[in-house]
């Protein structure tokens, strides 16, 4: 079988690969270390970062995104400043506003919600700590909640911006917008699905979150963003400098941004690819990003994580070279 032509040889790609670990603030999406694999390309510097979990067909969706950052030449933005927004976890309310001093400006925040072993109690108390500092408040629920649990849910969490997959599939999305007034945003169910479009068809959702990695690049994000019908927001998937450069390119690059952004995540390591880049005035600038040598070799990852990351790669180019 021929390899296609855009997608450069596997060795080529792990004789570019650097594999770090950053530590993070705060434990999100069940994870207090997050491991990277990045490559320097001679377009720049691409970023694989598909979750553990992710099996090496999805997963490879996320190398594509970085092989198109390393390998393709970047579109033009038509702005060079992103709003973004404020990104809270599943924290108690007394860490809320040590959590929001890092987003300085920020006058959204997206707060976690229906976190496993947490109540909507927790939730609520949350919520509120987060509108004592900021006005706009969205949450992300991902998926973790019946329809009607949301419907409950949404009554007990006061006027949002929208729900981010407060339930799991399309249906559920569906149902429950005919049943609250707050408006509904689609994540999961526009990145994880073979048919993003659905989502629209269906009437289930008012905005679609996207996300430049899992969708496999800013091309690919674009054309669904021309497509989709409902306004757009991007956000991140936890990213270091380098994927979140490419999330703040692709939002650069929509015609319309009526929502603040999710791309304020670098706030929650401890340590990054390069010098964090805080917000000004809840905005950040749109850019390449080249890492820190020193910081590559700081944060590198334990041999064994390194040849896991290897292997991976591995499995998903050749999901790619089909």
């Amino acid at each position: 079988m021929e390899p296609r032509s855009d997608i450069p040889p596997v060795e080529d790609l792990l004789d570019r690969l650097h594999v770090v670990a950053l530590p993070m603030r705060v434990r999100f999406r069940g994870v207090t270390v997050r491991e990277l694999a990045l490559f320097d390309g001679p377009a720049g510097w691409g970023e694989f970062g598909a979750f553990t979990e992710y099996g090496p067909a999805e997963a490879s969706q996320w190398l594509l995104s970085a092989i198109e950052a390393a390998f393709s030449a970047p579109p033009v933005a038509a702005r060079d400043q992103i709003p973004v927004n404020a990104t809270v976890p599943a924290v108690e309310p007394h860490r809320v506003p040590e959590v929001l001093a890092r987003f300085p400006g920020a006058r959204t925040a997206k707060v976690k919600v229906a976190e496993p072993g947490q109540t909507l109690a927790d939730d609520v108390a949350r919520v509120e700590a987060v509108r004592a500092v900021v006005p706009r408040v969205r949450v992300d629920a991902n998926g973790g909640w019946s329809v009607d649990e949301a419907v409950v849910a949404a009554g007990a969490l006061g006027e949002l911006e929208y729900l981010e997959q407060p339930c799991a599939t399309v249906e559920e999305l569906a149902l429950l917008r005919r049943r609250i007034s707050t408006p509904i945003a689609a994540d999961e169910s526009i990145r994880k699905a073979a048919d993003p479009f659905r989502v629209v068809a269906l009437g289930a959702a008012d905005v679609a979150v996207v996300k430049v990695a899992p969708l496999g690049g800013v091309g690919p994000l674009l054309v669904i963003a021309a497509r989709i019908g409902i306004p757009v927001v991007v956000s991140s998937a936890l990213d270091s400098a380098v994927g979140m450069s490419r999330g703040l390119l692709a939002a650069g690059c929509l015609p319309e941004l009526p929502y603040a952004c999710g791309l304020g995540t670098g706030g929650l390591f401890v340590e990054d690819v390069v010098e964090a880049v805080a917000p000004v005035d809840g905005f950040l600038p749109v850019g390449p990003v080249v890492p820190d040598p020193a910081r590559l070799t700081a944060l590198a990852a334990p041999a064994d994580r390194r040849q896991w990351w290897i292997d991976r790669v591995r499995a998903c180019h050749a999901v790619l070279s089909e």
